[in-house]
């Protein structure tokens, strides 16, 4: 693969992981779960019980996990063949993963931010 399509892979190839990551560590659809494993971390008898159930609550962590996922089902590969491929595509797909879902967030504050914004002028037009 050149390196303008191994390039295209890691910036389109991360969106996904972006997303999956995003939603299982911060959208409503797995609350309870997300709830279930955030006590399970905090409560948790062993080390390993307590960073096995963290896993699901850091999108950083899960990110991990989504990425190795996503290679192993794509067999994406960055500048080198064999395990050093992969493991430059694992952490080079984290990166980007990580810098979409903070772009997310940064975007999403902001509308957010507008919204409240917006509704305490509309609060203050109200009673003048």
């Amino acid at each position: 693969m050149d390196y303008t399509t191994q390039l295209t892979w890691l910036f389109t190839l991360a969106i996904p992981i972006a997303c999956v990551a995003w939603t299982v560590t911060h959208e409503q659809i797995f609350y309870e779960p997300r709830e279930y494993c955030k006590q399970c971390s905090e409560k948790g008898r062993t080390l390993f019980i307590r960073k096995f159930f963290y896993v699901f609550t850091c999108e950083y962590c899960f990110s991990f996990y989504v990425t190795a996922f996503f290679i192993a089902l794509t067999d994406y590969q960055l500048l080198l063949t064999g395990w050093r491929g992969y493991l430059i595509a694992e952490f080079a797909l984290m990166w980007i993963a990580n810098i979409y879902m903070s772009l997310f967030l940064f975007l999403r504050t902001g509308i957010k931010k507008e919204n409240v914004e917006s509704k305490v002028l509309e609060e203050e037009m109200k009673t003048k």
